[in-house]
């Protein structure tokens, strides 16, 4: 199976269009390699996923034979993604949470000196 209509019918990404587009923006690796999008996915296959600054890792456990429910993915990928990326992704989760109220206007120098010291944190 090619690896973009893989990553779309284990719904790691909405549409199919997406994950191609994906795959040529050199995005998703396999087995630490850049991928086009139609290199063959085989079960054992390990894909990262390059996301807004953290990295995901799948390993391919099966392959199905066309776009599967959300309670079936566990059976065909498995995320590997070690710790200290997952600690990455809630820090950058946090990060797009802080946000300032509506109308405050620009931030101060004193405001952005407090935004710039939580987000080196």
């Amino acid at each position: 199976m090619r690896v973009d209509k893989f990553l779309w019918c284990v719904r790691l990404f909405k549409t199919r269009s997406l994950s191609g587009e994906q795959v040529r923006s050199n995005r998703i690796l396999m087995d630490e390699v850049p991928v086009k999008p139609s290199r063959t996915v085989k079960p054992g296959d390990h894909i990262t996923i390059k996301r807004h600054g953290f990295d995901q890792v799948f390993k391919v456990m099966a392959l199905p034979k066309s776009r599967v429910g959300a309670k079936l993915v566990e059976e065909y990928v498995k995320n590997i993604t070690p710790q200290e990326e997952l600690d990455k992704e809630e820090l950058l989760k946090m990060a797009r949470n802080v946000t300032r109220q509506k109308g405050l206007g620009r931030p101060t120098k004193k405001d952005r000196r407090d935004i710039d010291g939580f987000l080196d944190d």
